[in-house]
């Protein structure tokens, strides 16, 4: 597969996200955030980082660049997009995912491992998971907490769009722990927490990797494939 990954002023993990999909054997390409051009990316991930100095909020600005209208329309189409960290923040501001990320309950930035439990195992960026595994993966935010209304967290919850959960402790405060979510089509997913840095041995463990080995194109055209926007949902048709 081809991966594009964008880049907008203040991203940090772009390099980082290109070398875990290195290891995973699939290409990576760069995503510049004045460009409208995916360079026939398979998947688009939104990667971590403070884009555009996290100015307004974290995400608000970096959702009207340019190549965020062709992001939304490839998800719209059914392409595979995932967002990290800031990308997740991103994600929200954007509409393609509810909720948003808020400052952490403490006020303080966060740097250090977590643990999340794999809650879904139906889309194209967690199948490589067993249901309710525990994963150490690190986190690195200041803005992380999951915040939704209580129709929306109740919706997530009921549809099983909750990727990842926080166990152990919830790190941020987020609502219901939810540390990942997915769009009703499931082809649009946002995680906190930064896989990439925890794909290999020398980074202290795999837990990350099967996020990026999950994602074979013949995955990739099984989920996109009967998928419609309808407003701000993916539906199956």
């Amino acid at each position: 597969m081809k991966f594009g990954i964008a880049v907008f002023p203040g991203t940090w993990s772009d390099r980082d996200c290109a070398h875990a999909v290195e290891l995973a054997g699939h290409e990576p390409v760069m995503l510049w955030h004045k460009d409208a051009d995916l360079r026939g990316a398979d998947c688009v991930i939104l990667p971590g980082g403070f884009s555009y100095g996290d100015y307004l909020r974290a995400g608000a600005v970096a959702r009207f660049a340019p190549l965020m209208e062709s992001v939304s329309a490839f998800a719209e189409r059914g392409g595979l997009v995932w967002g990290i960290c800031n990308g997740f923040q991103i994600l929200c501001e954007a509409g393609l995912l509810p909720g948003g990320l808020m400052r952490n309950a403490r006020l303080r930035f966060l740097s250090r491992p977590v643990w999340v439990r794999v809650e879904a195992t139906d889309t194209p960026f967690t199948q490589a998971y067993e249901r309710s595994e525990i994963l150490e993966i690190p986190i690195a935010h200041g803005d992380g907490r999951y915040v939704a209304a209580a129709p929306t967290a109740a919706e997530l919850e009921a549809t099983g769009r909750v990727v990842w959960r926080y166990v152990r402790d919830n790190p941020n405060g987020s609502t219901n722990e939810i540390a990942g979510i997915c769009n009703a089509g499931r082809n649009v997913v946002g995680i906190m927490p930064h896989p990439e840095r925890r794909s290999a041995p020398v980074l202290g463990g795999p837990d990350g990797a099967r996020v990026f080995q999950s994602m074979e194109a013949r995955n990739a055209t099984q989920h996109a494939v009967d998928v419609r926007a309808v407003g701000d949902r993916h539906l199956r048709v």
